[in-house]
């Protein structure tokens, strides 16, 4: 009876030193996140550190902050919703990129700091919030439904040929988040007049749809000094983007079209 508690503590004993010795040492990475807080507006914005485990976080940035938040600082505030890279909700700056959170992996290199800002010249609701508010405005402003005088006699819906369809490849996968018309320079200095690259994607994907009979309103809106050429083309807004897409194609199209009218 003895001899085989002995033998039973002996192996939970070596159970434990093999659990232990395959235990990964701790790999602690620094997170520099920007914090304000409105209700405190006499304290000015601040870079606040934090130090997480990456063996035992996630792989992508944002399960860094939900880590942050959930067990380190509770005040810490932050868009997020699918975790999939469909809503955008979660668009900010990272490294110096404008990107989303969900889809961007954490760096590696324990010996580099990460930080993290709001998606910049925008106002800010409180750390990295930005307040979205005119960019939706001026979404709105391009009127992005189908707009038609007539339908289907028969009650179906509007067809369109595969090739037609085709034409919108590239521009429908837009979630608007924003990332690239915080990128653009164009977009920084005259946001309250020039829509961004965002908006103009969007205004585009409407202008070449064939079951759209609005074309001359939507050129009308656009032919002015400041909603459309204000861009340079500098492609900013292509790099940025976490969808993979060209803002800066779709907007040259416009010119085009707008051009050869």
């Amino acid at each position: 009876m003895f001899r085989s508690i002995l033998r039973n503590q002996q192996k939970i004993s070596l159970r434990t030193l093999a659990t232990q010795a395959t235990e990964k040492a701790p790999r602690i990475k620094k997170f520099q996140i920007y914090r304000w807080n409105p209700d405190t507006p006499q304290e000015q914005p601040q870079m606040k550190t934090y130090e997480i485990d990456l063996n035992k976080c996630g792989p992508m940035v944002l399960d860094a902050l939900l880590k942050i938040k959930n067990e380190e600082d509770a005040t810490l505030t932050f868009r997020r919703s699918c975790r999939e890279g469909i809503c955008g909700s979660c668009a900010m700056n990272i490294g110096g990129k404008n990107t989303l959170a969900c889809l961007c992996r954490i760096d590696q290199d324990t010996a580099k700091e990460t930080k993290v800002y709001p998606l910049p010249h925008m106002f800010v609701v409180r750390d990295l919030v930005p307040d979205l508010t005119h960019f939706y405005k001026q979404y709105k402003s391009i009127e992005p439904y189908l707009q038609r005088e007539d339908h289907p006699a028969d009650g179906r819906e509007n067809l369109q040929s595969i090739a037609d369809r085709a034409k919108l490849d590239g521009l429908y996968e837009c979630i608007l988040c924003a990332c690239c018309s915080t990128s653009c320079p164009s977009y920084w200095w005259n946001q309250q007049q020039y829509l961004g690259p965002a908006v103009l994607m969007q205004a585009y994907r409407w202008l070449i749809d064939s079951r759209d009979q609005a074309t001359a309103q939507r050129k009308a809106m656009l032919q002015n000094s400041m909603s459309l050429y204000r861009c340079h083309t500098i492609m900013n807004c292509a790099r940025t983007c976490p969808k993979g897409l060209n803002p800066g194609k779709a907007i040259a199209e416009i010119k085009k079209q707008m051009a050869f009218d």
